[in-house]
Formats: C-alpha cells, sequence, structure tokens
C-alpha cells in the first residue's frame, strides 16, 4: 500500500512537471474483427462466382453457385409426389365399402343369415382398408417431407457471405469441383471490417489503470492516416510472467470501410500512466523533439 502510493506520488509530480510525459501511448496493430473461410458444405460442380479478391460483400450475399440440375429435377418429382391424391382417393373409397360390407354382415349376423366367420372376414377387410387409407396419408406426408428436403439441398448449393466485410482471397473458379473436405483450401476468405479490433500490449503496472469501456485514441500515419476513437473491450485476466506484459483489445468502428485491417498504429490511453522506461524513451526521442 505505502509502495502504490510512493509510486503515485512520484507519478503525480513527474506530471507537474512533465505534463506530456504521462501520456501513455503504446504499439498496436489494426486488424479484422474477424476472418471467415468460405466452404462448401456439399460436394460440388461450381457454375457461378460472384466474389473478386478486394471486393466488399454483405451478408447473406450468394458468392458461390454449385451445378443444382440433379436436384431441382429430385424436387419437381417431390413436389408431383406430394400432390398426388390417386392413393388417398383409392384407399377411401375402399374403406367406405368395406365399411359397409361390415355393417351389411353385422345386421345379417344378428338375423342369423351369415355364419361368423363371414361376419370376422368383413371385419378384417374393414381394418385393413383403415391401415391402407393411413399408409397412403403417411406416404403423402413423406413427400411433402421430401420437398422440403430438396429445398434445403437446393438452398445449400447457393454458398453466402455470413459477414459483412471484403474478400481477401479467392480459390475457386467456374468448372472446377467444390469439396466440403478440411484438407482443402477454401472457397474463399472474407474479413469483417465494419467494425475493427485494436490489439495493444501494455506493461504490467498498467493493468491497475485499464478497465473495459475506456477510451482511447488510435492514430496511423501509413498506409493510411488514422486518428480515431476506439473502446476498450478486452483486458487479459493472464499476464505474461516474462515479458512482464499483457494483453488489451479494443473496438474501433468502421462503417465506411475507410480503415484497412493488418497496420500497425499506436493507441493513447489518458488515464493510463506511461511505463518509466517508456517515459524517458520519450523524453529523448527526437521525433518527439
Amino acid at each position: 500500500m505505502t509502495k502504490n502510493l510512493h509510486l503515485m506520488g512520484l507519478l503525480a509530480a513527474a506530471w507537474a512537471v512533465h505534463p506530456c510525459a504521462l501520456a501513455a501511448e503504446f504499439n498496436c496493430l489494426i486488424e479484422p474483427r474477424k476472418v471467415v473461410e468460405l466452404r462448401s458444405p456439399s460436394t460440388g460442380v461450381v457454375d457461378r462466382v460472384d466474389a473478386e479478391r478486394g471486393q466488399l460483400v454483405r451478408a447473406g450475399q450468394v458468392l458461390v453457385s454449385l451445378d443444382s440440375g440433379l436436384e431441382r429435377a429430385a424436387l419437381d418429382i417431390a413436389r408431383h409426389r406430394a400432390t398426388m391424391e390417386g392413393a388417398i382417393k383409392t384407399g377411401e373409397s375402399r374403406l367406405a365399402f368395406a365399411s359397409q360390407k361390415f355393417q351389411r354382415r353385422d345386421e345379417l349376423l344378428s338375423q342369423k343369415y351369415v355364419s361368423q366367420q363371414d361376419h370376422d372376414e368383413s371385419r378384417t377387410e374393414m381394418r385393413l382398408a383403415q391401415s391402407e387409407l393411413l399408409d397412403a396419408r403417411d406416404n403423402r406426408r413423406l413427400a411433402e417431407l421430401e420437398v422440403r428436403r430438396n429445398e434445403e439441398q437446393i438452398r445449400l448449393r447457393a454458398i453466402r457471405s455470413p459477414v459483412t466485410g471484403v474478400v481477401v482471397e479467392r480459390n475457386v473458379h467456374v468448372g472446377e469441383l467444390a469439396d466440403p473436405g478440411e484438407q482443402r483450401k477454401p472457397l474463399l476468405r472474407i474479413a469483417e471490417i465494419s467494425t475493427l479490433y485494436v490489439e495493444a500490449v501494455l506493461p504490467a503496472e498498467a493493468y491497475a489503470h485499464v478497465r473495459v469501456g475506456q477510451q482511447g485514441q488510435v492514430r496511423a500515419e501509413l498506409p493510411v492516416k488514422v486518428n480515431a476513437a476506439a473502446t476498450v473491450r478486452v483486458v487479459d485476466k493472464v499476464l505474461d510472467a516474462a515479458s512482464g506484459t499483457f494483453g488489451v483489445r479494443l473496438e474501433l468502428p468502421n462503417a465506411q470501410a475507410e480503415i484497412p485491417a493488418g497496420i500497425a498504429c499506436r493507441v493513447d490511453l489518458p488515464d493510463v500512466p506511461a511505463s518509466p522506461a517508456r517515459r524517458e524513451q520519450r523524453r529523448f526521442d527526437p521525433s518527439k523533439g
């Protein structure tokens, strides 16, 4: 406790003499929020590719289409089966006839005009007719489910982007065989850059001064000039004992995709004091005057 107070006193004194000495600025790297590898969910021949490297794409946009001729033919067959009425109509007619026959046999049995065996046979025929009608209706229901299955298969032949971002790699061409195997290269790689992650490494002594929700200023000069506000979203709970550092992630809005990912930057965290070594480096850095 006394040591911490002493350190805080030294920092306060340094700030009074050299206000810029406490301006905490740290190295960082601007990265995509996520990079998605787009693969085919099924095997098929590529029929169309609507994406090029560097192209901006939106979530849900069809980027690769596989040939679906066979699946569409199967869908037409399933739809026809789902609308067939013959088997159900036949079952209903047979059940009506068997029910009437059993009713007559039941009346004749009460008058001793038919044998018990004839009566039992007519009842069995009626029950068989009921089962046949139920079977026809079940087949109709299965045909309707087959339609849904074929529609889903056709939907999977259109490979869509799961995110809004930019295509960073294309490994597919029309006529090639798309394979869902993990050993093959992904068809496309898409980086989501509408929100960027700023990854920074801070000294351990700054840990107590960093919190989620804190604001920072991200700056870069090359390849584009960046001067934008970012928000701390992650503060690592495990520090690296060997280097005496910990990681911090900030979120940087990039709705217009004006800031490219993969560039080095500097992040200023106003509430975080710089380490003594960093203050000395900044004090005698010729570029800082």
